[in-house]
């Protein structure tokens, strides 16, 4: 049954069954006549443009196996997470509407460097000498660098969560920190913590760490290859981790091992991974609080906030870790305590609670109200030792206020972000902004592949993180303005996004070809979104949902001064050839469990 909004515009068929989408789920055809902006072509255009490019890279660099063609080394420099990370951003690339072609090579390069990585050992580095992996996974590292070689793994569940060895994958790397391998005793339940910063699927390593742990084994480097921290030779290399030797007890960086709960859940709804997931954050958040706001980055075995000396900064990667780069002299800051977020991030997609990110907040101001005034100058502290705060710096510290903002829309947290170019669009003040970043991309794609065109390494002169500096998957713009986004980042976060798209017709995530978005309003209830069909001969219909995985509801749309009721995660519009709509999208965020779940796969349930 079909009732009139506009007769030259909209048809709404509510409670309808399209493509075996749930039947709850309403139906909207577009018929208004709109010429292809020049956003929408250009959207087009990168998703192609992209992915010429990468088959380009994926031919140069990788074999028919899926192998890195590399020299394989165990080790934070250039390991196994480097190898894989060299598609980092192919999944989101693939879940915007890119070609399957980009699924199935960054699939080959996940089961390539698997293989490629157990085959590989070392010699001296003693926890790597029967495979650098094991079960598949890195055998203790730490998440600094289990992040990273998880960028890909970790998304592809917004494309295919049906395939059965990520099925399998998700529940056994969940289980290594749930004490469900006896092999991988990672967790302690009783103190809640993460026994060490270095940790995998041989379990913890609770020993103080050495330079060759960090570095692998012995390489020749001067004349063979470059190394990606200026090291000049092999002894500059491990000189570089010489003072990385605080690891065991907890890091907040441990917490992007929440991660793979979080994804074991969104796969499977079993609330053991729910249920220790928030013990596990529930813990650093009271942590926390009883370290007067501040996240602390040393966590003893007995669950004591700075463990026996009481510093609570301690700790390789912690607020006080300053260090004395080999090569030049000079002192690196290399606090690390931002990792957490992550954590808090995931018990917020699961529950919706926003203490998960006021606490964040609350901690951004309270580090920089330790500012103080220099020549004249107000400046803010990012680092905290023996001596107190240090590490004045102009800017303040404003690690992952822009995620915040996100999360809440809060006016309050709007102040530390307003002058992000995205955030300001979002905000009406830059209507040119999305041709001009967008045009920006082609030249940063363009860079990338001329740069891998020059490329004149050879297998064997090659570490695996050369090749990342040519990897041209370039989706920083497409999924701010098609998805309203953030970016997942290096440590193996999962996406938040507002909407994101499905093809009806052929089954699979991503945008329909020859449909493009824009939102351009984003508000803590409410997202604007401009769909338009750029083909002027065929038709294109298109499953929007609200929420990377479902978690907000849709309850209302506005579609030419109309109101169309919802309820649902997601509604289904149907673009006439050469049509478009702008259509405002009320939600109730984070009203839903999420999951991977496609919309047809809630057919009949």
């Amino acid at each position: 049954m079909k009732r009139s909004i506009s007769l030259w515009t909209i048809c709404v068929l509510v409670v309808a069954v399209c493509h075996d989408i749930a039947a709850d789920a309403a139906t909207i055809s577009i018929t208004t006549p709109m010429a292809p902006p020049d956003w929408a072509l250009l959207e087009r255009e990168l998703l192609r443009a992209n992915t010429v490019a990468c088959q380009e890279y994926y031919n140069k660099y990788y074999d028919e196996r899926g192998y890195l063609l590399c020299v394989e080394r165990w080790g934070a420099n250039d390991g196994p997470d480097d190898a894989i990370e060299s598609v980092a951003d192919w999944p989101i690339l693939h879940m915007l509407g890119a070609p399957d072609s980009i699924l199935e090579m960054y699939k080959q390069a996940w089961e390539g460097h698997l293989r490629q990585y157990t085959e590989a050992k070392t010699v001296d580095v003693p926890f790597a000498r029967d495979g650098m992996y094991y079960k598949e996974f890195p055998t203790m590292m730490d998440w600094m660098h289990n992040g990273e070689g998880l960028r890909v793994f970790n998304l592809q569940g917004l494309s295919d969560p049906h395939d059965l060895a990520f099925g399998h994958r998700v529940r056994r790397y969940a289980g290594f920190y749930m004490n469900e391998d006896p092999q991988a005793p990672n967790y302690d339940p009783r103190f809640k913590i993460i026994r060490s910063m270095f940790n995998g699927s041989r379990g913890p390593l609770m020993r103080k760490a050495t330079g060759l742990d960090w570095v692998g084994d012995p390489i020749e480097v001067a004349g063979r290859f470059v190394a990606g921290h200026g090291e000049r030779n092999y002894g500059e290399m491990v000189a570089h981790f010489k003072d990385y030797n605080d690891i065991v007890g907890d890091h907040p960086q441990n917490m992007c091992a929440t991660s793979l709960a979080a994804n074991a859940y969104l796969l499977t709804g079993e609330p053991k991974y729910k249920q220790w997931l928030l013990e596990y954050v529930d813990a650093w958040y009271q942590r926390t609080i009883d370290n007067h706001g501040i996240i602390p980055t040393k966590i003893g075995l007995d669950g004591t906030i700075g463990a026996t000396d009481g510093k609570w900064y301690g700790s390789a990667y912690g607020w006080g870790f300053s260090v004395e780069v080999p090569q030049t002299g000079k002192i690196a800051h290399r606090n690390r305590a931002q990792r957490g977020l992550i954590g808090f991030a995931n018990a917020y997609l699961l529950t919706g609670n926003r203490r998960y990110i006021d606490i964040w907040t609350r901690m951004i101001d309270h580090i920089n109200a330790n500012r103080k005034t220099v020549d004249g100058q107000v400046m803010y502290p990012h680092m905290y030792g023996d001596q107190g705060w240090y590490d004045y710096q102009p800017q303040k510290w404003n690690s992952g206020a822009l995620d915040c903002y996100y999360w809440t829309c809060d006016p309050k947290n709007l102040t530390r972000v307003a002058t992000d170019n995205w955030i300001r669009y979002l905000q009406g003040e830059d209507p040119d902004f999305p041709a001009r970043a967008l045009r920006s991309e082609f030249e940063h794609l363009r860079s990338k592949a001329r740069g891998m065109r020059e490329d004149t390494t050879t297998p064997d002169t090659r570490l695996a993180d050369d090749p990342m500096r040519f990897n041209p998957a370039t989706v920083n713009v497409l999924r701010q303005l098609m998805l309203a986004g953030l970016d997942p980042g290096r440590a193996g976060a999962l996406l938040h996004c507002r909407l994101r798209y499905f093809d009806p017709d052929r089954r699979r995530a991503g945008i329909p070809e020859d449909v493009a978005a824009l939102i351009d309003t984003m508000t803590d209830q409410q997202v604007a979104v401009t769909l338009v069909n750029v083909s002027q001969s065929s038709a294109r219909t298109v499953v929007v949902q609200t929420g990377a995985y479902g978690e907000h509801q849709c309850t209302t749309l506005l579609v030419d001064d109309q109101e169309i009721e919802v309820d649902h995660p997601w509604f289904t519009i149907h673009l006439e050839a050469g049509t478009g709509a702008r259509l405002v999208v009320n939600t109730r965020r984070y009203a839903n469990q999420p999951s991977f779940t496609f919309p047809w796969d809630s057919f009949g349930k």
